[in-house]
Protein backbone atom coordinates (compact mmCIF):
# COMPACT_ATOMS: atom_id res chain seq x y z
CA UNK A 1 0.00 0.00 0.00
CA UNK A 2 1.37 3.88 -1.29
CA UNK A 3 -0.07 6.42 0.53
CA UNK A 4 0.42 9.64 -1.37
CA UNK A 5 -0.11 13.08 0.30
CA UNK A 6 -0.87 15.86 -2.10
CA UNK A 7 0.01 19.34 -0.36
CA UNK A 8 -0.52 22.80 -1.84
CA UNK A 9 1.26 26.07 0.10
CA UNK A 10 2.28 23.59 3.09
CA UNK A 11 -1.10 22.57 4.20
CA UNK A 12 -2.07 18.69 3.13
CA UNK A 13 -5.11 18.95 0.69
CA UNK A 14 -5.34 15.18 0.38
CA UNK A 15 -4.20 11.64 1.04
CA UNK A 16 -4.56 9.08 -1.39
CA UNK A 17 -4.04 5.61 -0.86
CA UNK A 18 -3.21 3.08 -3.77
CA UNK A 19 -0.99 0.95 -5.12
CA UNK A 20 1.01 0.74 -8.50
CA UNK A 21 -0.89 -0.90 -10.72
CA UNK A 22 0.97 -1.41 -14.40
CA UNK A 23 3.45 0.27 -16.53
CA UNK A 24 3.25 0.82 -20.28
CA UNK A 25 5.49 0.70 -22.97
CA UNK A 26 4.70 1.04 -26.80
CA UNK A 27 5.44 -1.76 -28.69
CA UNK A 28 6.29 -2.63 -32.68
CA UNK A 29 5.70 -5.97 -32.52
CA UNK A 30 3.26 -7.42 -30.29
CA UNK A 31 3.68 -11.43 -30.52
CA UNK A 32 7.88 -10.68 -30.77
CA UNK A 33 7.28 -8.62 -27.60
CA UNK A 34 4.95 -11.22 -25.56
CA UNK A 35 7.46 -13.83 -26.52
CA UNK A 36 10.42 -11.93 -25.40
CA UNK A 37 9.71 -11.02 -21.96
CA UNK A 38 8.12 -14.86 -21.35
CA UNK A 39 11.80 -15.95 -22.15
CA UNK A 40 13.46 -13.22 -20.55
CA UNK A 41 11.19 -12.81 -17.13
CA UNK A 42 8.44 -15.70 -17.09
CA UNK A 43 6.35 -13.04 -17.88
CA UNK A 44 2.07 -14.16 -19.57
CA UNK A 45 -0.63 -12.71 -21.02
CA UNK A 46 -3.30 -11.98 -18.01
CA UNK A 47 -5.90 -9.61 -19.94
CA UNK A 48 -5.76 -8.37 -23.54
CA UNK A 49 -8.15 -5.11 -25.01
CA UNK A 50 -8.64 -4.80 -28.68
CA UNK A 51 -9.81 -1.72 -30.45
CA UNK A 52 -13.12 -2.16 -32.29
CA UNK A 53 -11.55 -0.67 -35.51
CA UNK A 54 -8.29 -2.69 -34.78
CA UNK A 55 -6.20 0.78 -34.24
CA UNK A 56 -4.45 -0.16 -30.91
CA UNK A 57 -4.16 -3.51 -28.95
CA UNK A 58 -3.35 -3.37 -25.08
CA UNK A 59 -1.89 -6.93 -23.53
CA UNK A 60 -1.05 -7.12 -19.87
CA UNK A 61 2.07 -9.24 -18.86
CA UNK A 62 2.28 -10.52 -15.10
CA UNK A 63 3.42 -13.07 -13.23
CA UNK A 64 1.29 -15.37 -10.07
CA UNK A 65 3.08 -13.06 -7.36
CA UNK A 66 1.55 -9.87 -7.41
CA UNK A 67 -1.06 -7.58 -9.36
CA UNK A 68 1.50 -5.30 -10.54
CA UNK A 69 1.74 -5.76 -14.39
CA UNK A 70 3.09 -4.81 -17.94
CA UNK A 71 1.03 -2.90 -20.55
CA UNK A 72 2.21 -3.46 -24.17
CA UNK A 73 0.77 -1.10 -26.16
CA UNK A 74 0.69 -1.80 -29.82
CA UNK A 75 -0.64 0.82 -32.21
CA UNK A 76 -1.61 -0.17 -35.85
CA UNK A 77 -0.86 3.10 -37.86
CA UNK A 78 2.87 3.50 -36.09
CA UNK A 79 5.18 0.53 -37.45
CA UNK A 80 8.57 2.39 -37.19
CA UNK A 81 10.36 1.73 -34.28
CA UNK A 82 9.86 4.07 -31.26
CA UNK A 83 12.34 7.29 -30.57
CA UNK A 84 13.25 6.46 -27.22
CA UNK A 85 16.00 9.76 -27.16
CA UNK A 86 17.82 10.68 -23.68
CA UNK A 87 14.86 8.76 -21.33
CA UNK A 88 16.61 6.12 -19.67
CA UNK A 89 13.97 5.75 -17.34
CA UNK A 90 13.59 1.59 -16.93
CA UNK A 91 12.12 -0.87 -15.24
CA UNK A 92 13.95 -2.84 -12.51
CA UNK A 93 13.04 -6.99 -11.36
CA UNK A 94 14.65 -8.32 -8.48
CA UNK A 95 15.71 -12.15 -8.53
CA UNK A 96 15.21 -14.56 -5.89
CA UNK A 97 17.26 -17.86 -6.41
CA UNK A 98 20.83 -17.96 -8.34
CA UNK A 99 21.56 -14.41 -9.59
CA UNK A 100 24.51 -15.72 -11.58
CA UNK A 101 22.38 -18.48 -13.53
CA UNK A 102 19.45 -15.95 -14.24
CA UNK A 103 22.77 -13.52 -15.87
CA UNK A 104 24.18 -16.27 -17.86
CA UNK A 105 20.75 -17.37 -19.18
CA UNK A 106 20.05 -13.80 -20.30
CA UNK A 107 23.62 -13.72 -21.73
CA UNK A 108 22.82 -16.38 -23.52
CA UNK A 109 20.31 -14.51 -25.08
CA UNK A 110 21.73 -12.22 -26.04
CA UNK A 111 20.07 -9.81 -24.93
CA UNK A 112 22.07 -7.81 -21.53
CA UNK A 113 23.09 -4.71 -22.32
CA UNK A 114 24.89 -3.20 -20.25
CA UNK A 115 26.90 -4.54 -16.63
CA UNK A 116 28.08 -3.18 -13.49
CA UNK A 117 29.90 -5.39 -11.58
CA UNK A 118 31.25 -2.80 -9.16
CA UNK A 119 27.16 -2.43 -8.80
CA UNK A 120 26.13 -5.99 -9.11
CA UNK A 121 23.89 -4.79 -11.88
CA UNK A 122 23.12 -5.60 -15.11
CA UNK A 123 20.34 -4.44 -17.81
CA UNK A 124 18.54 -6.31 -20.34
CA UNK A 125 16.93 -5.03 -22.98
CA UNK A 126 13.94 -5.85 -25.45
CA UNK A 127 12.98 -5.84 -28.76
CA UNK A 128 11.90 -2.39 -29.03
CA UNK A 129 15.54 -1.73 -27.01
CA UNK A 130 13.73 -0.62 -23.80
CA UNK A 131 15.68 -1.29 -20.44
CA UNK A 132 15.43 -3.54 -17.58
CA UNK A 133 17.52 -3.62 -14.95
CA UNK A 134 18.20 -6.66 -13.17
CA UNK A 135 18.99 -6.67 -9.68
CA UNK A 136 19.45 -10.12 -6.87
CA UNK A 137 16.55 -9.99 -4.26
CA UNK A 138 19.68 -8.22 -1.35
CA UNK A 139 22.09 -5.58 -2.60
Amino acid sequence: MLIFVVHHQNKTIMEIKGRFDHFNINVTDLDKSIAFYHKALGLKEIKRKEAGDGSFILVYLGDNFNSFSLELTWLRDHPQPYELGDNESHLCIRVEGDYDQVREFHREMGCVCYENHNMGLYFINDPDDYWIEVLPVIL
